[in-house]
């Protein structure tokens, strides 16, 4: 319980980004995460426009994969504009709603993602139903911790030494003593970071295994090539979170503001950037579709 009594509450936040960058290279900075913006997009709903055009990618597979190409333009959408804007324009104030809201959605859109590529490790048509299921489910993570900032005490501070509004760096900003409620925001993210990852490296165990019975040696290079890859990307999605997250209770552990904040950066906007261009080039169907656009760009749908 806080006991702070006759506090004015800040009305906004300001973003700082990354407090020891100097002032001269604000500019290359934004035109970096707006570029990156940009192509994290266009390469997403370029992935998406592909499946809803194309009949033949309406499959269980693609489902997910589209879903995970939706919450990876949400989270992008979400968390850069206000960070290019800062270094843009030196515009990094948010109004304190406003802040709660981007906060909300940032959570949102990190759980969403880590339940979708749990449900790309299941069944194909277990993993529709819980795709969809996902998109509300992951509310309730994202929402609880929304609702306990909105009742917490800042009467201080309300400069955010991070990209954008996380539940971390508002915590730290609560007037009085927040140990309960870090400690309640950890539990919350690593139940919904790695109880999925259990189930994601049980099922590339299993897959393994069965790489290792094929009889074919070219189905088994191929095959371990796929899983290779996606294994990378959700390595780079799990493993930094776990380090950022546990910095405070391992005291041999720590990181600058400006280290944590560029893990932080990687670990969000690395794979929502790289995934389009993976599935794109990885499966066969869509290579083979985007070489019919291409070769009869007047009437894609005809084959040839």
């Amino acid at each position: 319980m806080f006991q702070v009594e006759n506090y004015t509450r800040v009305s906004e936040f300001v973003i700082v980004g990354f407090p020891s960058l100097q002032s001269e290279y604000f500019h290359l900075v934004a035109w970096f995460f707006f570029i990156l913006y940009v192509t994290t997009v266009v390469g997403n709903v370029l992935l998406v426009m592909v499946f809803a055009l194309e009949r033949s990618l309406q499959k269980p597979m693609y489902i997910t994969m589209v879903s995970l190409a939706l919450s990876d333009i949400g989270f992008t959408t979400v968390a850069l504009p206000k960070l290019i804007a800062r270094y843009w324009w030196n515009d990094g104030s948010l109004g304190f709603h406003t802040c709660l809201f981007q906060e909300h959605m940032i959570h949102y859109f990190g759980s969403l993602n880590s339940l979708i590529l749990f449900t790309m490790a299941l069944d194909r048509y277990v993993a529709i139903c819980l795709t969809l299921f996902c998109w509300v489910v992951a509310h309730i993570f994202s929402g609880i911790s929304t609702v306990n900032l909105t009742m917490m005490p800042f009467c201080g501070p309300n400069t955010i030494i991070q990209a954008f509004c996380d539940t971390l760096s508002l915590i730290s900003l609560v007037c009085g003593d927040t140990s309960r409620h870090y400690n309640t925001a950890f539990a919350a993210a690593m139940f919904v970071l790695y109880v999925p990852l259990a189930f994601i490296i049980f099922s590339y165990i299993c897959i393994i295994i069965s790489i290792l019975r094929m009889a074919s040696g070219e189905g088994r290079k191929k095959t371990f090539s796929t899983c290779a890859t996606q294994g990378c990307i959700i390595s780079i999605y799990y493993i930094p979170r776990f380090f950022v997250y546990s910095t405070p209770y391992f005291p041999n552990l720590t990181l600058t503001p400006d280290k944590r904040i560029a893990t932080t950066l990687f670990y969000s906007l690395f794979p929502p950037l790289i995934n389009p261009f993976i599935y794109c080039l990885r499966t066969k169907e869509i290579k083979e579709i985007f070489r019919r656009w291409v070769l009869n760009p007047r009437n894609p749908m005809v084959l040839i």
